[in-house]
């Protein structure tokens, strides 16, 4: 697919700056796409095309974090007004509100989707169980700043946050103990785990650095031509992406850090990226108050995008399909 001109599908809606989204795991049904937004109305969409399915209303400030569960079934949102909110992900009712002294920058299911974890910036992390509404939940303290964001790792005896006291914490829940301290040199402004729970994705300045799940050393760091705000690493762990402030998003070769492919189409800095669940696409989210979908492969029938070869100039001609130009090209259709 070598000279296909990537062609990313832009998903409007929000009215405000995108700053965080998640996407739920394969289902029957597909996969599914959650965003949080300054507009304090996070969306679903179809994660394959970016179709709006609906709208989650009830915050009352700033959405921060999203999460999906494994199977879309539910979703969480963290805000401004102080609340985490548990949702039905199928009627959009607001199934339970978990009431915090501050603002809730993220918030994660566990693996088996019966607990969620928040952060805030009251710099504590908070354990809910989602079947016991009124038990009180679990603490976490230790970090001196606003937590930006909490991730369970596969095994959901850990969890890990990154805050803005220049920290990455892995925690035992067991215990409530901090387990492990990373220190940055910059604020974390991202962190991920891999789809194989075997790698930590922290970005910090204009770095992305891989770790170890298991060991929590660092196995590998690349240097990005801008401060970057969000990291993802595909499925197989063979390539990611990243965005940042100059509103482009780069893909990168994880083994070597060889950059292979660089796209200009927000109209701000680039908040958020992910890769979708079957890696065949990865979402960001911008300042501009926009989603974008790009291909991992450019030039591949998939979702929207539907590809016109040569062989297909009669029908061209006839009007069936966009017109190819330089011998190939790739359509998004709307």
């Amino acid at each position: 697919m070598a000279g296909m001109k990537q062609t990313p599908l832009t998903c409007s809606g929000h009215t405000r700056p995108v700053v965080h989204l998640a996407f739920s795991q394969i289902t029957s049904y597909g996969y599914f796409l959650i965003s949080a937004c300054k507009d304090g109305k996070p969306m679903l969409r179809q994660g394959d095309t970016g179709d709006w399915i609906g709208t989650f209303v009830g915050h009352k400030g700033a959405v921060w974090g999203v999460a999906l569960n494994k199977d879309a079934s539910h979703a969480a949102t963290g805000a401004a007004d102080f609340t985490a909110k548990l949702w039905d992900a199928a009627s959009g009712e607001d199934l339970r509100t978990f009431p915090h002294q501050h603002i809730v920058k993220s918030v994660d299911f566990s693996p088996d989707g019966k607990k969620l974890l928040t952060g805030s910036n009251e710099k504590l992390l908070r354990i809910f169980d989602i079947n016991h509404y009124d038990a009180e939940p679990l603490l976490f303290k230790g970090h001196t700043s606003a937590i930006r964001h909490a991730l369970f790792l596969k095994e959901e005896n850990i969890v890990i946050s990154a805050s803005d006291d220049k920290t990455v914490r892995i925690w035992d829940t067991g215990t409530q103990q901090e387990v492990k301290k990373l220190e940055f040199k910059a604020t974390p402004s991202s962190l991920q785990v891999s789809q194989d729970g075997t790698l930590l994705v922290i970005t910090y300045g204009n770095n992305i650095s891989f770790w170890d799940a298991n060991s929590y050393d660092q196995i590998k760091e690349y240097t990005a031509p801008t401060q970057v705000n969000s990291a993802s690493l595909h499925p197989d762990n063979s390539v990611f992406v990243c965005g940042g402030e100059d509103f482009k998003m780069y893909k990168y070769d994880y083994e070597t850090g060889t950059e292979l492919d660089s796209f200009k189409g927000h109209f701000g800095p680039i908040h958020c990226v992910r890769f979708s669940p079957d890696g065949e696409l990865y979402a960001s989210g911008s300042e501009d108050g926009t989603l974008r979908l790009w291909q991992t492969t450019v030039g591949k029938t998939y979702g929207l995008w539907k590809c016109v070869l040569p062989d297909d100039a009669a029908a061209n001609e006839s009007g069936d399909v966009s017109s190819a130009q330089d011998g190939n090209s790739v359509k998004a259709e709307a």
